[in-house]
């Protein structure tokens, strides 16, 4: 087969493969796999992973839009180095946002949905005595997931969803500290008992809490 059929062939790579090469890279990523500040090239990448060069340079743009990797002149793609300024932006929205979002929870979320926010405590204070990060920050994600689908506000559960998947990266290198895993299980129960009372302000006050422990456990990261 000559190199223009390869190339042509490699060009219309299927949608599957270009969201699997988006999804590796983004979680090598997001695990500090591929390191804050490293330089990526698409052969090496394509190398390391197995995947063919244009899915993987699909994947670079993609992830580009994300803000995960960005260019330097002379240097090609790097991993985005997590700034303190990005944590600071990053925390205020997230403090304005998720603060009304538990309010509205706190009305509106229904049994079912605040069984499965208590199982995922559960779940979580397994994980935190297994120092399991990866399944803790997963049940994080996944937590604050829920309370925006309980918020019953599709508008501001696709903010948040975009907020979170930003954050993911930034939730690894929290979690890496182990006195605060327990301390995240905590916060959670703490949440999920003022959604079980219906209160809004203890609801708003307590993911309140939640985001400044972990902005304040970052900065001892960074």
């Amino acid at each position: 087969m000559s190199m223009a059929v390869l190339e042509a062939k490699e060009t219309q790579a299927p949608r599957s493969l270009r969201d699997e090469a988006y999804e590796v890279i983004k979680q090598r990523i997001i695990m500090c796999l591929f390191r804050p500040g490293e330089a990526l090239s698409e052969a090496t990448v394509s190398a390391t992973l197995g995947f063919g060069r244009t899915p993987v340079r699909q994947a670079f743009d993609r992830l580009m839009r994300d803000g995960l990797v960005e260019v330097l002149p002379r240097k090609g793609i790097i991993v985005r180095p997590i700034s303190q300024d990005e944590v600071r932006d990053m925390v205020e929205v997230r403090l304005l946002n998720e603060g009304l979002c538990a309010r509205l929870a706190a009305e509106r979320a229904e049994p079912a949905q605040l069984a499965a926010l208590n199982e995922n405590v559960a779940q979580g204070a397994r994980a935190a005595a297994a120092r399991d990060v990866v399944t803790l920050m997963a049940l994080d994600r996944d937590f604050h997931g829920a309370i925006s689908t309980a918020a019953g506000n599709p508008v501001l559960g696709e903010i948040l969803r975009n907020l979170h998947e930003r954050a993911q990266r930034v939730w690894f290198v929290s979690l890496r500290a182990p006195a605060h895993h327990r301390r995240v299980v905590d916060e959670h129960a703490a949440i999920v008992e003022a959604l079980r009372s219906r209160d809004p302000a203890a609801a708003e006050a307590a993911v309140r809490a939640h985001i400044q422990s972990f902005a304040d456990n970052l900065k001892r990261q960074l």
